[in-house]
């Protein structure tokens, strides 16, 4: 170890300051505190990029709206540039956030509620990112509260039209008259629906929607419900058609025995693209609660393992494909069809009744007839005696009672003698006076 102070050998580095004078000292810490302050200026510019402004909407079609803004100004020349765009309805975040190099957004908007759009200026250094302070703009719904369209449902039958149904808002007037707009990506304008009923408060509206068979792709569909009257808020809503799809019901169900096997066909819907169906068939032998559910892709199926002695009862329903719609909706049960006998269960009740009543009254009947044919065989034998009783006592009645005839009978012919005697005597007098007055 050298001692403090001992001299230093020629090329070995020497501490900072050790041999400079005074201002060369003074002159290194002033260009390093402008170092720092570089630096700082640098990296604060870094945190806090300008926000864009001209922030401004305009309609480009019915429920569609394109917001525009221009770039930032003094962006630094490292900032890789990008805007971070956010949807607000009634001060609510949508979870719509978007990044993008483009100075616009096309959106759907919400007439009938407020709707706010806000925009921000990110960039992004080596690692780092930054961020501006959001701008904002708000739209506001025009109308009074309350008599906007409700409850909007739409169902896109067949893939062939549209029907749409919704009820009067709550402060709506009866007289209120709504007209529904639609437009999709391939239309030119918006076109007016035009084939209503209205059923009270409840409205529905039907149009034509199709697209060429094959069509892999569905644009969405804005939808506008409106009144001519300024009153009246109006109704947007943009709706994905392939979660409204229901197919149309199966027809001509037929149903047909082969090799103990019951086999089913029917005619699906023709405007779907090929397997993009898939179909249900439902059948039972008559107990509702022993259904049994089957699912097909093609337009027929065989149901094996029948009884040959049953009544089956079939019908048959058609389903969207998720590989090809995003639909849950399924089309309406077909017709149900029957194949086969099935003894009525009422005729059985009916004769287990009936045949223990009959053998009842015959056993009663036979058992009457039984008798009197018995008696009939076989008389029973009469007692000498009281045939010998029934002889001598017969004839000692008829005796005494031909004596009281004869005595009757005397009495009364006396009596009738004795009235035609007097009979006699009474006009003999009128005669005799009759005569003498003819005299």
């Amino acid at each position: 170890m050298e001692p403090p102070g001992a001299p230093q050998p020629p090329g070995a580095p020497q501490p900072p300051g050790a041999m400079e004078p005074p201002g060369a000292l003074l002159r290194y810490r002033l260009l390093l505190a402008v170092c720092w302050v570089v630096a700082a200026g640098t990296a604060a510019g870094e945190k806090t990029p300008p926000p864009p402004s001209n922030l401004h909407y305009s309609f480009i079609q019915i429920c569609t709206l394109n917001w525009t803004w221009n770039p930032p100004e003094n962006v630094s020349s490292g900032c890789d540039l990008k805007y971070s765009s956010d949807i607000k309805i009634d001060n609510v975040a949508q979870d719509k956030r978007e990044w993008s190099k483009s100075r616009f957004r096309v959106t759907d908007t919400f007439l009938n509620r407020e709707m706010s759009f806000g925009v921000r200026s990110e960039c992004e250094y080596n690692a780092t990112s930054s961020y501006s302070e959001w701008v904002e703009t708000t739209l506001l719904p025009k109308g009074i509260p309350g008599t906007a369209a409700v409850d909007l449902s739409c169902i896109w039958h067949n893939l062939e039209y549209m029907a749409c149904t919704w009820y009067a808002g709550e402060n709506a007037s009866s007289v209120t008259n709504y007209t529904l707009f639609y437009w999709f990506d391939g239309l030119k304008n918006s076109e007016k629906c035009s084939n209503y009923s209205v059923h009270g408060r409840t409205f529905r509206c039907t149009f034509n929607l199709s697209f060429p068979k094959g069509t892999s792709t569905y644009p969405p569909i804005s939808i506008l419900i409106r009144d001519g009257s300024e009153e009246i808020r109006p109704l947007c809503t943009s709706k994905n058609p392939t979660t409204l799809v229901k197919p149309a019901t199966p027809r001509r169900v037929t149903l047909s025995k082969t090799n103990g096997e019951i086999r089913v066909e029917w005619s699906g819907p023709d405007t779907f693209p090929e397997k993009c169906l898939f179909y249900e068939v439902e059948y039972h032998n008559g107990d509702l609660h022993n259904t049994q559910t089957i699912q097909v892709e093609k337009n027929y199926t065989s149901i094996p393992s029948i009884d040959p002695n049953s009544k089956y009862i079939f019908k048959v329903r058609a389903k969207p494909k998720p590989d090809c719609y995003s639909s849950e909706l399924c089309s309406d049960w077909s017709e149900e069809k029957s194949i086969g006998e099935k003894t009525d269960s009422t005729f059985y009740f009916v004769l287990i009744i009936t045949i223990p009543l009959i053998v009842a009254v015959s056993t009663i009947i036979l058992l009457v007839y039984l008798k009197r044919l018995k008696i009939l065989i076989l008389p029973p034998i009469p007692d000498p005696r009281e045939i010998l009783k029934r002889m001598f006592g017969e004839q000692n009645e008829d005796s005494q009672s031909c004596a009281k005839d004869d005595s009757v009978n005397a009495y009364d012919r006396l009596l009738k003698e004795e009235e035609i005697h007097s009979l006699i005597l009474t006009e003999a007098p009128a005669c005799a006076i009759s005569e003498k007055e003819n005299r």
